[in-house]
C-alpha cells in the first residue's frame, strides 16, 4: 500500500514538473510578445509625436475640454476650506 502511494506521488511530481516547464515556456513567449508590442508602440509614438499632440488638442477643443485644476490650486482650495471649517467649529464652541 505504501509503495503505491510513493509511486503515485512520484508520478504526480513528474506531471507537476512538466506543467511547470510548460508554463515557464508560455510565460517566456508572452513576455517576448509584450516586449515587441511595447517597442512597436513606443516607436510609433516617437515618430508621430507631433501628430498625436495636434490630434489631442483638436479633440479637446472640439469637446470643450476643461483642464484639471493643478495640485497647487487644490492645496490652496483645501487649505481655505480647512480654515473655514476650523473657524466654524471655533464659533460654535
Amino acid at each position: 500500500m505504501s509503495i503505491e502511494i510513493v509511486q503515485n506521488f512520484k508520478l504526480e511530481n513528474k506531471h507537476l514538473k512538466e506543467k511547470i516547464i510548460e508554463l515557464e515556456k508560455e510565460l517566456d513567449e508572452v513576455k517576448n510578445k509584450l516586449n515587441t508590442y511595447q517597442s512597436n508602440s513606443k516607436k510609433y509614438y516617437e515618430n508621430n509625436k507631433e501628430k498625436i499632440i495636434e490630434r489631442v488638442k483638436e479633440y479637446n477643443k472640439n469637446n470643450n475640454y476643461k483642464p484639471i485644476v493643478s495640485s497647487e490650486k487644490k492645496k490652496e482650495y483645501n487649505k481655505k476650506a480647512y480654515l473655514k471649517r476650523k473657524d466654524k467649529t471655533n464659533e460654535n464652541i
